[in-house]
């Protein structure tokens, strides 16, 4: 490792294609997004798994590629970061510690009004039928289920129309 820290490195980068937009974009396809889209998988049966991708060797065609299930899993699981791997790390003025000292700071340097922290939203369930009206709980019970005494009590009330 320390023959590495002396090694003279010449970093050569390209001049960025487009504009900063474009190069956002082109990163961010890459920093979040899984490995493969659904709508790339053409076809699952109990053997394969079907897909598509570009060849760029052949200037990008689409071509369709047949996997074993063992096969296609273990490509598809080398995309799987590592436990307690981050896939992007920010330095400097970006790095959480340094934002949370120094940000006020550099904000009231450059003339920025720092955005007021809104308190968060006290969670409220939909229903799960409609998905519009707000879910409110009545009674909770055990995994063993209802006690008996509300069993008894739901079945002499009348059931709701509909």
């Amino acid at each position: 490792r320390q023959s590495l820290w002396e090694k003279p490195w010449v970093v050569y980068a390209k001049k960025p294609f487009g504009s900063p937009k474009s190069v956002v974009e082109y990163l961010g396809r890459y920093t979040h997004k899984i490995a493969i889209s659904n709508q790339r998988i053409r076809k699952i049966d109990a053997e394969t798994v079907t897909f598509s991708y570009k060849d760029y060797r052949q200037k990008g065609i689409k071509k369709q590629m047949v996997l074993s299930h063992a096969e296609f899993i273990r490509r598809f699981a080398m995309h799987i970061l590592s436990k307690r791997f981050v896939k992007i790390r920010h330095y400097g003025f970006l790095s959480s510690t340094w934002k949370r000292i120094k940000l006020k700071n550099l904000q009231q340097k450059l003339g920025i009004q720092p955005k007021e922290k809104l308190p968060p939203k006290a969670f409220q369930p939909k229903c799960s039928c409609c998905k519009v009206g707000n879910l409110v709980t009545i009674a909770t019970f055990d995994l063993r289920g209802p006690p008996q005494w509300f069993l008894e009590m739901s079945q002499s009330q009348p059931t709701p129309k509909k």
